[in-house]
């Protein structure tokens, strides 16, 4: 079955997509950027090199890190970083919404273009 992918282009260098979004949400989920990448089969070095781009590209922390010690170390989304993790799914899913009908097409239930409500016109000159 066909799907959507979105990726944001937020600037130079500055991009977010289903991969980051699932590593914030592991984050948020284990309190760990070690364990958030082991989640989803990713090392610690990408998560973190993610988790700290995430930061640089924001300007502000979307991950907050507590460095190890007597009660270990952890890591949770700032209040910055759980609206990027909602703005992204909602975004997301009004974007799968809206593709539908021309994704279904694409499996092979073959709707002609012109059929699909909100379908661009071609236009004859």
């Amino acid at each position: 079955m066909a799907r959507l992918s979105i990726r944001i282009d937020l600037g130079p260098g500055n991009r977010v997509g289903p991969g980051k979004i699932q590593l914030l949400e592991m984050i948020a989920e284990h309190g760990s950027i070690s364990a958030a990448g082991r989640a989803i089969g990713m090392s610690y070095r990408r998560a973190w090199t993610l988790t700290e781009a995430l930061n640089a590209g924001f300007g502000r922390p979307v991950v907050e890190v507590q460095i190890g010690g007597r009660s270990g170390g952890g890591a949770r989304l700032t209040a910055s970083g759980t609206e990027l993790v909602r703005a992204y799914r909602a975004i997301e899913m009004a974007a799968a919404e809206a593709a539908a009908p021309f994704l279904n097409g694409l499996d092979g239930e073959t709707v002609p273009l012109s059929e699909v409500e909100g379908a661009p016109v071609e236009r004859t000159e």
